[in-house]
């Protein structure tokens, strides 16, 4: 079935000649809170907050709402993410888990055809690919758990940036004309995010009346006006029967509102490891983010790095990245449905084991998973399962976003979230003004693997918000966007800043090596050539092409004298936005 645009109302007005946008700053050491994002008007939504005397929860869920409208290609309230808080007052790290969630009418087979993978785009841009949100069910537990507002305040700001609307960015254009193709198959995104078919230019200031719609019931309602009445029929409709403009046909999904009234968030304890001193605190399965960025740091606390050539260190970087990715890609998904080995992941003498299998001087093209089961102290885990054929890295979505945000107090909030792809499914819920994601491709499509979709199961991440305590208090906090970059963008960053002690801008703003037990590493423009490149050709690596961009990290550290510097990117992505509260003179 379809609707055609003649059926929907306009959600969109677009007027030329915008105000000028706000100029960034992606570094800013200070007092009091502070917040990094790539939106300035995030950044300000959080900050606005934390002067009215809200929390680092309470401005984490205001920046995310406004993401939500200024950067909808890489988030919003259709998705899910995972959000990492320390609370200061209890001394304590937890986390909570609002990834989406595969429908009850789900099987394995959901991507297969005549028992073959169908085409990956395809499956994209479909109602088969949207899973159960989960953003707003998780912002309803981080306010009621540990924030001091309710949604009526904090979502304030971003209901008055979707009403009066934002100036699009050369970024925001670009990503809109690459997704040109996807967006014209639904009349309800042409209608909001295209011109006569074609992507909004640079300068036009965009509204977006209905997301603030949305808002403003969820403010009214609390995360009951997601999952129940109104909203959640428009969901489950547009799931169901894609809003389809004229003369196109995509799969419809499965999705019952049965589904969203069911849908849970989950606490979870942190992943906790160690490197040089430093406490870290990442995020547990669903994602794979936390454990496999601790067994990578496990393998490299092996080595003096500081003490190397830059080369051969970053050479060992992309070794012990290569070995932690064959492990992921073997044992890793939801805790709900596998048994993985994470105490064995984690373990110090596995990751020993593991640093014996690295030539210091020769690059492996691909490695196989280890054996984690003899490291492995549950005895609920006792049996290493049948070896499994390795497989190419599946497809995994490099759009998402990343902030982070503390307060006066010390609390401090890591959070990372998305829709998958850039614009998820491509659908826009009609009357409301915000895109579906896609998350179900992030599982296989086949099997049998242990991240293959099973009804209620969530897909497997990388995403990896991180806070890392020294002495038991909190040093720095780092987290990227980027899919299965991820990973090697949060362990880079950290390897950069602890072992070769560059500053964290520095740390962040150094060219992206991303190695993920692939023949060739993923790189950035302009690092082919360079002499850091041929310095590591001459251990065998090799570079994939073309280079594309990895990443938009965002940072806070917490300086020995008691400031905080706040740090986002200083090229990538149009530049970041750090604010504080009080600017250190």
């Amino acid at each position: 079935m379809t609707r055609t645009a003649t059926a929907l109302t306009l959600s969109l007005t677009i007027i030329l000649h915008a105000p000028l946008a706000l100029a960034k700053t992606p570094v800013a050491t200070g007092s009091g809170g502070a917040v990094a994002t790539i939106s300035e008007q995030a950044s300000q939504s959080a900050m606005s907050i934390l002067n009215k005397g809200g929390n680092a929860i309470d401005a984490a869920v205001a920046a995310a709402a406004t993401l939500g409208v200024t950067d909808p290609f890489s988030c919003g309230i259709g998705g899910g993410g995972f959000m990492v808080i320390y609370l200061a007052k209890d001394k304590r790290v937890i986390t909570i888990d609002h990834r989406e969630t595969a429908p009850a009418a789900v099987t394995p087979a959901a991507f297969l055809e005549n028992g073959k993978e169908i085409d990956f785009e395809k499956a994209v841009a479909s109602g088969a690919a949207v899973g159960v949100p989960g953003t707003v069910r998780g912002w309803h537990e981080a306010l009621e758990r540990y924030g001091t507002m309710h949604f009526k305040q904090v979502l304030a700001p971003a209901i008055d940036v979707a009403n009066k609307g934002f100036k699009v960015s050369g970024i925001f254009s670009q990503l809109t004309r690459e997704n040109e193709r996807k967006f014209q198959q639904f009349a309800t995104t042409s209608a909001l995010y295209l011109r006569d078919g074609k992507a909004v230019k640079p300068g036009t200031l965009l509204r977006n009346p209905d997301m603030a719609k949305a808002y403003r019931e969820i403010a009214a309602r609390g995360q009951r006006a997601f999952y129940e009445g109104p909203m959640a029929r428009a969901i489950v409709d547009a799931v169901q029967r894609p809003p389809v403009a004229a003369g196109s046909s995509v799969r419809g999904g499965s999705m019952m509102l049965a589904d969203l009234a069911n849908y849970e968030a989950r606490i979870r304890q942190p992943v906790v490891s160690t490197y040089r001193g430093y406490e870290l605190y990442g995020m547990p399965l669903p994602s794979s983010g936390g454990v496999t960025v601790a067994e990578a740091l496990n393998i490299l606390e092996g080595y003096d790095l500081k003490a190397m050539p830059r080369a051969n260190a970053e050479h060992l970087y992309l070794e012990a990245s290569r070995l932690a990715f064959a492990d992921r890609n073997a044992y890793l998904a939801d805790p709900e449905y596998v048994d993985a080995p994470v105490a064995g992941l984690l373990s110090k003498q596995f990751a020993a084991q593991r640093r014996s299998q690295i030539d210091t001087k020769r690059a492996a093209m691909e490695v196989a998973a280890g054996d984690p089961y003899a490291f492995q102290q549950d005895p609920s885990i006792p049996l290493r399962p049948q070896a499994r054929p390795q497989r190419a890295l599946g497809k995994e979505s490099a759009h998402t976003t990343h902030f982070t945000v503390s307060d006066k107090d010390g609390n401090v909030v890591s959070y990372t979230f998305t829709i998958e792809s850039w614009g998820g499914s491509g659908i826009v819920v009609p009357g409301y003004g915000f895109l579906l994601n896609n998350e179900m491709t992030d599982f296989d499509f086949s099997g049998p693997r242990p991240n293959v979709p099973e009804a209620g199961k969530r897909p497997r991440s990388s995403m990896a918000p991180t806070i890392v305590l020294r002495n038991g208090k909190p040093a720095f906090t780092i987290g990227s966007p980027g899919g299965s970059t991820i990973i090697t963008t949060v362990l880079q960053t950290i390897v950069n800043h602890v072992d070769f002690g560059m500053p964290m801008d520095a740390a962040i703003n150094a060219p992206r090596l991303s190695q993920r037990n692939g023949a060739l590493t993923s790189v950035e423009p302009g690092f082919a050539g360079s002499g850091q490149s041929k310095a590591l050709e001459g251990f065998g690596h090799g570079w994939e092409t073309p280079p594309e961009e990895i990443g938009a990290a965002n940072a806070i550290v917490f300086n020995p004298d008691g400031t905080v510097t706040a740090v986002s990117e200083g090229r990538r992505h149009g530049v970041g936005s750090a604010l504080v509260q009080k600017r250190a003179h």
